[in-house]
Order: C-alpha cells, then structure tokens, then sequence
C-alpha cells in the first residue's frame, strides 16, 4: 500500500487529488492547517487528517511524527500555496508590489515546501520508492513569460509567479541530491479554485490529473524535470 501526505488537501485541487489517488488504492492523508475543515474533508474522502500548516515548524514536525508512527511515507505532494490578490481580485504589479508581500507568498510557497521536505526526508529515505511531487504553475516558466507570443506572457504579477519558479529550482537541486527520489515539479493548469478567485478555465478534475500521473511515476521514471498533462515544459 502507497501512503501519500498532501499539504493543502481540504480543497481545490489537493482535495480532488486526493480523491483520484484514494480510488488509485492509496492510503491518503489530507494535510490541512484548519483542522474543522481538514477532518471534514479526510471524512468525505476516505483519508486520514494531519494538522499540517507549511509556515510553522510545529505543526510540520508533529505531522511527522505522526505519520512515522503510523507506518510511514512513500509519495509527499507540496500542494499548499497562495497568490496574494487585490481589489477585483488584481494581483500586485511590478509597480505596487511590495516587499512584505514578496515575504508572504515566499513563506508559504517557498520556505513551505523546503519545511516540509526536510521533515519528512528521513520517512521518505525509507520507503522503497519515494516520490515528491512540487505543485508548480506554468507561470513560473522564464521561457514562457519572456516570450511576447505566449498566453502567459500578459501575466503582471511578481509574487506569485516568482516563487514558483524557486520551488522549480528546489525541484532541481533537490532531485540531484536524492537521485533514489522520483522529484518532479508538475503544472496543473489555469484551473477554478479560491487560489485566483475561481476566474480559472479548467476543471481541478483536469488539474489532478498530472498531479496523480506524477505522484505514480516509477522508480525508472523522470526526476529534476517540469512537467504538464501534456509533457515537459521549459524552464
């Protein structure tokens, strides 16, 4: 039996991802940092609930330690993130985004998944076939945003897009240092959730789909790369 941890869980795509892996036979625990909603959700599912909040260490500890306990860890999904948004739901700009909101969104998407990561390094390292899956954006491409004929090129903010690209290069370095690991970072789409304030165009059924494929890979399968439902994307 695989177990995977996915932070985030209670919603939005990490919900329905848990949802796919649960009927893929996984034993899936739904990570959340309100733990109502997140029991609520692991009841729903069929999962189990770890109070897991990415921006502080004691909860990521325990969590550990809890899932140790009870027998281990195969795959790890950092799916928990944010994008800081405004009035009409408009993100901070080069010309008004601040250092403060820099910070924030870093804390979460950033420092969360090195958090979690390293505390959850010594259960992976014992599984058989270990697996991280970076939840990434296509926004965090350079190629992509740099390129005036792109979709995601009209993209403004900074924040958001600037913090996916460092966790691509934690997915990097991170999968040359553990090369018995299956690290990937995966971009699930433009999708409906709370995240963008449901302006998105896809399903978070349609979103999951990489994520799972990810979360499956065998131990002969990709690592260090950046992938979407369709293939590898470039950095």
């Amino acid at each position: 039996m695989t177990t995977t941890l996915i932070t985030g869980a209670n919603k939005g795509i990490g919900h329905e991802t848990a949802r796919q892996l649960i009927a893929a036979g996984h034993t899936v625990y739904v990570g959340a940092r309100d733990a109502e909603r997140g029991r609520r959700a692991a009841e729903v599912l069929g999962a189990r609930f770890v109070l897991l909040d990415v921006t502080d260490d004691t909860t990521v500890e325990a969590a550990a330690k809890t899932i140790e306990a009870d027998g281990g860890l195969d795959v790890l999904i950092n799916n928990a993130g944010i994008e800081t948004r405004g009035e009409g739901n408009s993100v901070p700009t080069a010309q008004t985004v601040t250092a403060d909101q820099m910070r924030n969104t870093f804390e979460t998407n950033v420092f969360g998944v090195v958090r979690v990561i390293h505390a959850f390094l010594p259960l992976l390292q014992r599984s058989a076939a270990p697996v991280v899956v970076n939840v990434s954006s296509g926004l965090a491409s350079l190629t992509h945003l740099s390129d005036p004929d792109h979709p995601a090129h009209f993209y403004p903010g900074v924040a958001y897009p600037t913090s996916k690209t460092a966790v691509n290069m934690l997915t990097v370095q991170y999968a040359k240092a553990f090369p018995n690991m299956r690290i990937n970072s995966v971009e699930p789409g433009f999708t409906k959730t709370d995240l963008n304030g449901n302006t998105g165009t896809q399903t978070v059924e349609q979103a999951a789909q990489i994520i799972v494929r990810m979360a499956q890979v065998a131990s002969d399968g990709p690592t260090g790369g950046f992938f979407d439902v369709n293939g590898p994307l470039p950095w």
